[in-house]
C-alpha cells in the first residue's frame, strides 16, 4: 500500500464568519481505501469535501490531492468527484456533457462511457432539463467514474437511486478500490457506509469525534440477542459472562444485551439446550448515534451564533 496518502487533510479550519464549519479536521485516505465520511445533516461533510477539492479556500490548514494542489488541471483529471448538489447546464445533451468532460480528461472513449450509461439505465440522448433527480444524480455518477480516476470524492453520491442502484454504485466504488483507488465516501446513511468503507471518520459539529476500522468498531460493537431454550434455564447460569450489560429472563427465553465479543456467552450456555438464538442488528447504529446525538446540546434551531442569527438555516455551505 502506498505510504504516501492520495488525500490528506491537514488541521483543516473553515470558518464561515462567527460560525466554525468544519474545525481542525485531520484525515487521510491511502491507496486501495475506502474511507466513510459519516455525520448527520449539518455535521461539516460538505464544507470539509469542498474545500478538499478547492472550490473554496480553508481558514486554516492543508489539503492536498495526489501530493499536489486539487485546483492543478493534472491532478483535477484523475480525480473523480460527485457533489452533494447536482447542477448541470440544463440545455445539454447527456452524450454532449460527458464527451466533454472526456476531452477534458484525455479520454475515454464514448464506447466505454455508454457501457458505463447503460449499466446504471441512463438515456445519453436526453437532455439534461429533462431527467428526473435520479438520473441527474446518474450522469454526476457516470462522469466521476467513467476515466477511472486515482481519487474518487463522492458527497452522497446514491442520493435518489432506487435501491437497485444504490447498490452498482456500490459495485463501481469496490471495484475503483480494488484497483487501487483511494476513495473518500461522505453519507449520512450508516448501513451504506458499514457496508463499503474499510474506515470510518465520525463528523459532529465540524469536529472530527471518533476514526477507526469498521472491523474495530464491530469489535465493541453492542448485540441484542435472544437465547430460546429447551428446558428452565438454570438459576445464576449467566453470573459473572463477560460482556453482558443487560439481561431479562422470561420463561425459557434470556433476552440479552452484550458489549463487544459474545464468545463468552456463547461458551457458557452451551450444552444447556438452546434451541434457538436470534439477534437484532442495533449494534453499530449504538455506537455511531452516541456520537451523533449530545445529550447537553440545546436543538440546533435554537443555537445561537455569538452576534449573529441562529446557526440553523446558515449558508448551505455547512453541510
Amino acid at each position: 500500500m502506498n505510504e504516501v496518502p492520495l488525500i490528506e487533510i491537514d488541521h483543516l479550519t473553515k470558518r464561515f464568519g462567527a460560525l466554525t464549519a468544519v474545525d481542525a479536521l485531520d484525515l487521510h485516505v491511502r491507496a486501495g481505501e475506502v474511507y466513510g465520511l459519516l455525520g448527520p445533516n449539518g455535521a461539516g461533510k460538505t464544507t470539509a469535501i469542498r474545500s478538499l477539492m478547492g472550490f473554496i479556500n480553508p481558514s486554516r490548514g492543508r489539503v492536498r490531492v495526489l501530493d499536489g494542489q486539487p485546483r492543478d488541471l493534472d491532478i483535477r483529471r484523475r480525480v473523480g468527484y460527485v457533489g452533494g448538489d447536482v447542477t448541470f447546464e440544463r440545455n445539454l445533451r447527456v452524450q454532449t456533457l460527458l464527451t466533454w468532460y472526456a476531452r477534458l480528461r484525455g479520454g475515454p472513449s464514448w464506447a466505454e462511457i455508454n457501457e458505463l450509461c447503460e449499466q446504471l439505465s441512463l438515456d445519453p440522448s436526453r437532455k439534461i432539463g429533462q431527467l428526473s433527480t435520479g438520473n441527474r444524480q446518474k450522469v454526476a455518477i457516470v462522469q466521476a467514474f467513467m476515466h477511472e480516476p486515482d481519487v474518487l470524492v463522492l458527497d452522497e453520491p446514491t442520493s435518489g437511486l432506487d435501491p437497485l442502484l444504490q447498490r452498482s454504485v456500490l459495485g463501481l466504488v469496490r471495484q475503483r478500490r480494488e484497483d487501487g483507488a483511494g476513495v473518500l465516501f461522505s453519507s449520512h446513511l450508516l448501513p451504506e457506509v458499514e457496508d463499503i468503507a474499510d474506515r470510518i471518520g465520525i463528523l459532529r459539529r465540524g469536529v472530527l469525534v471518533r476514526e477507526d476500522t469498521i472491523a474495530n468498531i464491530r469489535e465493541i460493537a453492542r448485540q441484542r440477542l435472544e437465547l430460546r431454550f429447551a428446558d428452565d434455564i438454570p438459576e445464576g447460569l449467566f453470573d459473572g459472562v463477560d460482556g453482558i450489560s443487560s439481561l431479562e429472563i422470561t420463561g425459557r427465553t434470556a433476552h440479552i444485551v452484550v458489549d463487544g465479543s459474545v464468545a463468552p456467552l456463547i461458551d457458557t450456555v452451551a450444552g444447556h439446550g438452546v434451541e434457538r438464538v436470534v439477534t437484532h442488528d442495533e449494534d453499530l447504529e449504538d455506537i455511531f448515534f452516541g456520537y451523533y446525538q449530545d445529550p447537553d446540546d440545546e436543538p440546533a434551531a435554537d443555537r445561537a451564533v455569538p452576534g449573529g442569527p441562529a446557526t440553523h438555516g446558515q449558508d448551505s455551505e455547512v453541510a
